[in-house]
C-alpha cells in the first residue's frame, strides 16, 4: 500500500499588483494586453526573490472572471509561459468571479498542504475595459422564469442595495463616512510608502505615447462628504449606492508565491505569514454583500478563534455597505482601526479576479509592521451570493513557532 501524503503548514511568501487602472479607453492600460499585467506581476515576483529557482515552482494558478480573449487561453498556463518559467512549469486558470485570486491561494494552498506541491504561483487578473462584467455570459433563462434568483441578484449595485434594506440601520451617510475614510487610510499609506512597495511599475501605451503606470489611477484624495452626498444613485431613485461609495470598473492583475514552511525555510525564503484555515459560503444571491458574514463564521468554527482573536482586517470594498454589515454583524466599529488599515478597494479599485491577492499582500506587510498581532484574516463577497474568507498568523508575533501548526 502507498504511503498516505503528509499534511504540513503552508505559508505565503510574498505578493505583487501591478498598478490598478480605470477601465475605459481614456484609462492607463486601455492598450495594454490582460496576460501582460499578469507576466509584469510573475516576472517581478521572481525578481524581488531571486533565492527560488523558477523550476521549483509546482503550479501556476491564475484567476479571471471573464476568460475569453487576452484573458483566456487557460491564462495560468499562458501567462507562465509569457513570463519565461521553464516548460515543465505548468499552469490553470480559475473562476470564483471577484475571489477567483483567493481561490487560486487557497486551491493551491490544500496542494501544498496535502503534500503535493512544494512550491506555487497564485493571482489573478481582470481587464474591465477589455471585457466588462457580464460580457459573452448566457444566464439559463431557468434562473429568472423559475424564480431561482431574484432578477436584482444578476447586477451587483442591486444587490447592495438590498443589503441596505436588510440593514436599515446602514444609512447612506453611514456608508460615505466610510468611503471617505477609505480614501484618506489609503493616502496616508501612499504617502508612507507602503502602497508602492506593494506595486510593479508597468509600461503603458496610448494614443500620447508610451508611458509607465507607477501608481494606481482610481483614488480621489480629498473626497468629501459634500462630494459624496451630490452624486447619482444609478441603481435606485433615492437610493444609497453611488460611484463614492462602490469600488469602480478597474484594471490589473496580483501574483504571490505560497510555499510549504519546510520548503521556505529550505530555501531561504521570507515567510510573510502562515494560512491557518478557509471556508467560503453561500448566501442568497440577492444580498451576496454578506456573504464574508457566513465564510468568517464557519472559518472560525473551524479554526478554533474566535473574532476577537483577529486583530487585523482586510475587506474588500466593493461596496461600503458590505463592509458595514461585516462590521456591524460582528460588533465592530466602523472606524475600528484594526480594519483595512491602508483603505481598500472604494479608493485604490478592484479589478474582480485579482482583488483576493492585494488583500494578503498587504495584510503580510502589515503583519510586519504589527508584531503584537497574531492572526488577521482577508475576507471578501462574491457574485452570484457567495463569501470568502482565509485566516492567516503572524510570523513576527512572539507565539508563532515555526513548524508548529
Amino acid at each position: 500500500m502507498a504511503a498516505s501524503a503528509h499534511q504540513r503548514n503552508v505559508v505565503f511568501v510574498d505578493g505583487i499588483r501591478t498598478p490598478f487602472g480605470k477601465a475605459g479607453p481614456k484609462g492607463i492600460y486601455a492598450e495594454t494586453r490582460a496576460d501582460d499585467l499578469v507576466v509584469k506581476a510573475i516576472r517581478e515576483l521572481l525578481r524581488r526573490n531571486p533565492a527560488l529557482d523558477p523550476a521549483r515552482i509546482d503550479e501556476v494558478a491564475i484567476a479571471a472572471t471573464t476568460q475569453t480573449g487576452d484573458q483566456g487561453l487557460t491564462i495560468g498556463r499562458t501567462s507562465a509561459i509569457l513570463a519565461g518559467l521553464p516548460e515543465t512549469v505548468p499552469g490553470f486558470a480559475i473562476d470564483r468571479m471577484c475571489a477567483g485570486a483567493m481561490t487560486a491561494v487557497t486551491t493551491t494552498a490544500s496542494g501544498i498542504g496535502f503534500g503535493q506541491y512544494d512550491v506555487v504561483l497564485a493571482g489573478g487578473v481582470e481587464h474591465m475595459g477589455h471585457h466588462p462584467m457580464g460580457q459573452g455570459a448566457d444566464p439559463n433563462p431557468r434562473f429568472l422564469t423559475d424564480r431561482l434568483v431574484d432578477p436584482s441578484a444578476l447586477v451587483m449595485g442591486n444587490t447592495a442595495e438590498n443589503l441596505h434594506d436588510r440593514f436599515p440601520s446602514i444609512t447612506k451617510e453611514r456608508t460615505d463616512a466610510y468611503a471617505v475614510a477609505s480614501q484618506n487610510k489609503y493616502e496616508a499609506a501612499k504617502k508612507a510608502g507602503y502602497i508602492a512597495d506593494t506595486l510593479v511599475p508597468v509600461a503603458t501605451r496610448s494614443e500620447a505615447g508610451w508611458g509607465l503606470a507607477t501608481e494606481d489611477e482610481p483614488p480621489r484624495p480629498g473626497t468629501t462628504l459634500e462630494d459624496l452626498a451630490k452624486l447619482k444613485t444609478p441603481f435606485r431613485p433615492a437610493g444609497r449606492i453611488t460611484a463614492g461609495n462602490a469600488a469602480g470598473l478597474n484594471d490589473g492583475a496580483t501574483a504571490c508565491l505560497l510555499a510549504g514552511e519546510d520548503t521556505a525555510t529550505e530555501l531561504g525564503l521570507p515567510i510573510g505569514m502562515r494560512m491557518v484555515g478557509f471556508a467560503f459560503a453561500g448566501v442568497d444571491p440577492a444580498v451576496m454583500g454578506i456573504g464574508p458574514v457566513p465564510a468568517t463564521e464557519k472559518v472560525l468554527a473551524r479554526t478554533g478563534l474566535s473574532i476577537d482573536d483577529i486583530g487585523l482586517f482586510e475587506i474588500n470594498e466593493a461596496f461600503a455597505v458590505q463592509v458595514l454589515a461585516f462590521l456591524e454583524h460582528f460588533g465592530i466599529a466602523d472606524d475600528d482601526p484594526r480594519v483595512n488599515q491602508w483603505g481598500g478597494a472604494i479608493a485604490c479599485g478592484h479589478p474582480l479576479a485579482s482583488s483576493g491577492v492585494r488583500l494578503m499582500t498587504q495584510l503580510s506587510r502589515q503583519f510586519a509592521q504589527n508584531p503584537g498581532v497574531r492572526y488577521g484574516l482577508t475576507t471578501m463577497c462574491i457574485g452570484l451570493g457567495m463569501g470568502g474568507t482565509v485566516i492567516w498568523e503572524n510570523p513576527n508575533h512572539a507565539n508563532y513557532e515555526a513548524g508548529v501548526k
